[in-house]
């Protein structure tokens, strides 16, 4: 009885001795290894990759966000505010049902199909209102000049880049809006044009939040 209960005793030592080693490399110093190293090499990524204007964080670089103007009495979603880029469609984002004392905000994708009747009027849609909204006296959109990101959401209804054939379809109408000459606008999407990573991975894209950003500097 007394050998069972010392060994007991000594598998319980061991136990808690292993417990607490690794607490302590995989709680404290493993956290901290990892800080340290993205904090040194990655620091603004690791913050959250915030972009800041004039020293106010206003967003970052990989969520996206809309420019809407105030909600209208009457209208079930706010209307775009045509001064500034427009994101991709956001269709697949809702609000938290589950836990509903804070408003939360759930990203995700529409999962409808390629000949889902929805979907297709929402696309439908989608592109008259980007051709509605971006052609101005002498310079029509034609619909077939409307990209693929302009009139579809992304799998998280989040993304942040629109492809840059996006960004110049809306040069002229953000260009006059903003009383700027057309050349400068089409410089500056230009300017924010990422290309591919490393040459081969990806499309080009552009920032929306942060062409924006460049485009308030403009119109101060």
């Amino acid at each position: 009885m007394n050998g069972s209960a010392g060994g007991a005793a000594r598998l319980f030592a061991a136990s808690l001795r292993a417990l607490l080693v690794l607490t302590v490399l995989c709680g404290v110093l493993y956290p901290l290894a990892v800080t340290g190293v993205a904090q040194g090499l990655f620091p603004h990524r690791a913050n959250g990759s915030e972009i800041r204007e004039r020293g106010t964080v206003v967003g970052s670089s990989l969520i996206g966000q809309r420019y809407d103007l105030p909600r209208a009495k009457g209208r079930k979603a706010p209307a775009p505010d045509l001064r500034w880029f427009q994101p991709r469609p956001s269709d697949g984002l809702s609000d938290n049902t589950v836990n509903t004392r804070y408003r939360l905000l759930v990203s995700g994708a529409t999962n409808r199909a390629g000949d889902d009747k929805e979907l297709i009027r929402s696309v439908r849609e989608a592109r008259a209102a980007v051709v509605r909204d971006n052609s101005i006296p002498g310079h029509p959109v034609r619909p077939s000049a409307v990209p693929p990101d302009a009139v579809l959401s992304s799998g998280s209804g989040l993304d942040p880049d629109i492809s840059p054939a996006y960004a110049h379809l809306q040069v002229r109408r953000v260009a006059e809006r903003n009383h700027l000459p057309v050349e400068r606008v089409e410089r500056l999407v230009d300017e924010h044009t990422r290309q591919r990573v490393l040459g081969f991975m990806g499309e080009p894209r552009v920032n929306v939040l942060e062409l924006n950003v460049a485009l308030r500097e403009l119109t101060r």
